[in-house]
């Protein structure tokens, strides 16, 4: 008598959990891990991404008066515009995204999925007040998994900050010069005068 391995017996049945093993092994996503969120989860908003634009058009309508903005966001408002505008792209890099702002930090939190892979994503942004009153952006770290984020995560995800702050709801589109900026405690504070 000889032995055949598993493989090459005619077994219906051995190969019925054989090619079921190989079928659900295929169906899952290779999670390969990565930073997990820092911070307790903020819940989705959806109405948040417009209450960022309408504190900048309250702000404004202000300012036509006494010549100073000043602007408090949240973290609350801040995902909500971040998920909107990662949502509105054909292919989003970060899914369940999240920021958090702690002690001059914008941290932005979230998870990549490209085909069978799967990671959590973290990047921590110093947002920074240049000498013309634009705020810049500096990234301090940006992980993607086990391994530094790819530069089109970490450029996407400076676009969507600077259209925030400096594109068409910020400074530069509304004649805004920024001259204080704080971000602590879930919050982010500007300051700024009219041009």
């Amino acid at each position: 008598m000889t032995y055949s391995p598993w493989f090459a017996r005619r077994d219906s049945a051995t190969w019925l959990v054989a090619a079921s093993l190989l079928l659900a092994t295929l169906a899952c996503q290779i999670d390969l891990g990565g930073p997990a969120a820092p911070y307790v989860p903020i819940p989705p908003d959806p109405g948040g991404a417009d209450e960022v634009l309408q504190t900048w058009q309250a702000a404004l309508a202000e300012a036509a008066e006494t010549q100073q903005v000043m602007i408090l966001l949240d973290e609350r408002q801040l995902t909500a515009y971040l998920s909107d505008r990662l949502e509105a792209r054909e292919e989003p890099l970060l899914s369940d995204a999240q920021v958090f702002l702690r002690q001059d930090t914008i941290e932005v939190y979230g998870i990549a999925e490209r085909g069978l892979l799967k990671a959590g994503v973290m990047i921590s942004i110093q947002p920074v007040l240049e000498d013309d009153g634009r705020v810049a952006f500096r990234l301090a770290e940006a992980t993607l998994g086990p391994l530094p984020a790819p530069k089109a995560l970490k450029d996407s995800i400076s676009a969507i900050l600077t259209e925030a702050f400096t594109g068409t709801l910020g400074s530069l589109a509304t004649g805004i010069r920024v001259t204080s900026l704080a971000v602590a405690d879930g919050q982010m504070a500007i300051v700024g005068e009219l041009r």
